[in-house]
């Protein structure tokens, strides 16, 4: 095997985020950018030698150029073995599982998740590690730094391989095996839910529509729902992954995915009504004329799991992400089980399940999954909700009231702020964490504020810390109000604020959230000044 040194010289711009690389495509489309970040990685792999690295991602456009790239740097820089999904395509999800399932060194994942996609759309690289979830801290900012001083990347000189066939090559004394995407992932869900079941409440007249967004779970969803669970050809739409997911934007929330919503709150609306996103570790739930939030989503899952095969003896704990609502606290609480808050992030997950503390997992981002693999998983928390809805023989909208009426109800929202100037949503923050002390003392508005930090976390299992992770805001009734800037975004800066307020199960629960939350909104803007700070009359988007 020869292999080819090529000299660079390092861009000051490749510090991965929460879920690794993303930038525009015309960014990673620059001479050596691509390279230089993939010879960081693997300059910060020790080990790697003779190993299996996992390769795919959601078919968004510039894909297939950079799995060939790395296709050939992973044969000149020791690799043993390739496994890329057949048309370059891997949920990730499905990456995570069969990082796990073949025991693979790690993968590199190729996505921007719920952002657009094109020629002047996003892109994104991501590693995860050998548990199949995203790499930890210690190892992106071992990338990092590797970045800052590279000087060379090795790479070898072959054609590109055919990713469209299902097959083994050799690429310079390497084994390059193209995949079968869904398979493997599709038997892991059999094992988990009850398939018969759920094929049963579809041969009885079932209803449903499945968005794929043109994203990467619609072969998953055509093999799976319509497939092995039987439900009519045509349950899922916008099935075909495409390079710019047909010209719309992969995330599934009600501006994104305001067709499917629409469609379940008219007279016509099937029984139950899911999306995904880009990637396939999101996901939307929707019943008739009823909204599931992300964070109700989590809750629910949680209080029911035990209605599928794979989670019949119950839970370990459940996790979620220190800006998702409380509502699955209450469910740990009542079934007396550990409750975890995490930094934003699904890596900090990543040590409670592999300890077994966790089983199920999830954030306000409509990420939900558990320790059956170790990303979120958009298909499997859809799959978990076709099995509740088949144990229980209800309607989402009855699952819910009854939810609300044993629990509670925790109003919430999502108020994102996007492509805000850096500087100022910098400022923003720094001048609303020193007022932190003054409203815990004071109060704001006449109410007593019990909470006023920035939110820290100590990670039970191996004893690090993550500071910075959001400002919180906590009201003795339980109201809540968080500020984080976001670190999935391509340009300029994102934030996001959360409101929340508790509703006892004896309350009012069927208010239009916005109303609910009225006056929480207005101490958020008014508290963070975000008018002033952003120039923005109104969030770009609310969840």
């Amino acid at each position: 095997m020869s292999i080819r040194t090529v000299a660079t010289t390092p861009f000051s711009d490749q510090k991965p985020g929460t879920s690794g690389l993303r930038k525009r495509v015309t960014h990673f489309q620059q001479p050596n950018y691509v390279e230089n970040f993939i010879q960081s990685l693997f300059d910060s792999l020790p080990g790697r030698e003779g190993q299996t690295l996992v390769i795919g991602g959601d078919g968004r456009y510039f894909n297939d150029t950079v799995i060939q790239i790395a296709i050939r740097m992973a044969a000149a820089n020791g690799f043993g073995k390739v496994m890329v999904g057949q048309g370059g395509i891997l949920s990730t999800p499905a990456a995570s599982h069969i990082i796990r399932h073949y025991n693979a060194f790690g993968g590199i994942v190729l996505s921007a998740s719920h952002n657009p996609g094109g020629p002047d759309g996003d892109f994104g690289i991501k590693y995860n590690a050998s548990n199949g979830g995203p790499a930890a801290e210690k190892i992106t900012d071992a990338v990092y730094a590797r970045s800052m001083e590279i000087t060379r990347y090795k790479s070898v000189d072959t054609p590109d391989i055919d990713l469209g066939q299902i097959g083994v090559h050799d690429v310079a004394g390497m084994s390059v095996e193209v995949v079968d995407p869904v398979a493997d992932y599709a038997a892991l869900m059999e094992t988990l839910f009850d398939f018969n079941a759920i094929a049963a409440m579809f041969a009885a007249g079932f209803t449903m529509r499945f968005d794929a967004m043109h994203a990467v779970t619609g072969p998953y969803a055509k093999a799976i729902i319509e497939g092995r669970l039987g439900a009519a050809e045509g349950t899922v739409i916008n099935g075909v992954p495409l390079p710019d997911f047909g010209g719309g934007h992969p995330d599934p929330n009600l501006v994104h995915a305001k067709d499917l919503y629409d469609l379940m709150m008219s007279p016509d609306a099937p029984d139950f009504g899911a999306a995904s996103d880009g990637d396939g570790d999101r996901n939307l739930i929707i019943g008739k004329d009823r909204f599931v939030t992300p964070s109700d989503s989590l809750a629910l899952l949680a209080a029911n799991a035990h209605l599928a095969p794979g989670y019949a003896k119950g839970l370990a704990g459940i996790a979620r992400s220190m800006p998702t609502s409380a509502a699955a606290d209450r469910v740990a609480h009542r079934l007396g089980i550990a409750l975890y808050e995490t930094p934003t992030g699904w890596k900090f997950f990543g040590n409670l399940l592999d300890s077994g503390q966790v089983t199920i997992c999830g954030e306000e981002s409509a990420g939900t999954g558990s320790d059956h693999v170790r990303e979120k998983d958009g298909l499997w928390a859809v799959l978990l909700w076709l099995n509740i809805l088949a144990a229980r023989k209800q309607g989402v909208d009855e699952i819910v009231l009854e939810h609300w009426a044993t629990y509670g109800r925790n109003y919430y929202s999502r108020h994102d702020y996007e492509e805000v100037d850096v500087d100022n949503a910098k400022a923003l923050m720094t001048d609303l964490r020193t007022k932190l002390p003054a409203l815990l003392a004071n109060g704001l508005d006449g109410r007593k504020v019990i909470l006023a930090d920035d939110f820290s976390y100590n990670d039970p299992v191996d004893g690090s810390t993550a500071t910075g992770q959001g400002l919180r805001i906590g009201f003795d009734d339980g109201s809540r109000i968080v500020f984080r800037l976001s670190g999935t975004g391509t340009v300029g800066a994102t934030l996001r604020v959360y409101i929340e307020r508790f509703e006892p199960s004896d309350g009012m629960h069927d208010r239009d959230t916005q109303e609910a939350l009225a006056d929480l909104i207005a101490l958020a803007d008014a508290v963070a000044d975000i008018k002033a700070r952003t120039g923005r009359d109104a969030p770009t988007v609310i969840t």
